[in-house]
């Protein structure tokens, strides 16, 4: 129907979808942590720089 190497050209679509929705995941489970880390910092009494008023 699509030819010869239909086959081919859908696997390697899948696989590209795949990864791309694998890094999204990943991206946003790493953002999570480090959201997560820095409000534990924070509780813990550490502060960012950015945070600090200027003198």
């Amino acid at each position: 129907m699509f030819g010869p190497y239909t086959s081919f050209i859908v696997a390697s679509y899948a696989v590209a979808a795949i990864v791309v929705v694998a890094l999204v995941a990943w991206v946003i489970a790493d953002h999570r942590r480090q959201q997560r880390l820095l409000r534990d910092l924070e509780a813990s009494g550490v502060t960012r720089r950015s945070g600090r008023e200027a003198a």
